[in-house]
């Protein structure tokens, strides 16, 4: 299905950009969450009307993901699990964990924005976790966490 992305989005494309993507991919997520449109006549015609406005909101997003990137760049938070006393957690700390410790520290990060290279973390000290607000910023945090042996 020919697509025009409404959004940049990581590994497609870019504002503007005719695509072809597999029609499942363009029903199911990008056109439901407002990140391309079915390129017709009509709508590439639409978009070009609608491209300075476009462009401008995109730029706003790309401004306020930086600050919000350079403000949580090198930030550390604690997170407290139940753990053993070799150190293994009993259960882990998620992407999602994470994203609410950030969240109660007024970052306003979902879930799927925070990036686990080796996945859940299951033991007790310090790692490093990505975070990625915008497709083209990415911030680094430490999540130190500390073994609750009650």
């Amino acid at each position: 299905m020919q697509i025009i992305l409404l959004d940049k989005v990581a590994n497609l494309g870019n504002l503007g950009d005719v695509v072809k993507v597999k029609d499942g991919y363009a029903r199911n997520f990008l056109i439901p969450s407002r990140l391309a449109r079915r390129a017709t006549q009509a709508a590439i015609k639409e978009f070009e009307a609608r491209r300075a406005e476009l462009e401008k909101a995109a730029a706003e997003k790309l401004a306020a993901a930086q600050a919000l990137g350079e403000k949580m760049n090198g930030r550390t938070i604690h997170i407290t699990q139940k753990a053993g006393v070799d150190g293994r957690l009993f259960g882990s700390v998620t992407n999602n964990d994470v994203a609410e410790a950030l969240t109660r520290i007024d970052f306003k990060v979902g879930k799927a924005q925070v990036r686990m290279p080796n996945g859940p973390l299951k033991t007790v000290g310090e790692h490093t976790v990505t975070v990625v607000p915008h497709t083209d910023v990415v911030a680094e945090v430490k999540v130190v966490v500390i073994g609750d042996t009650d």
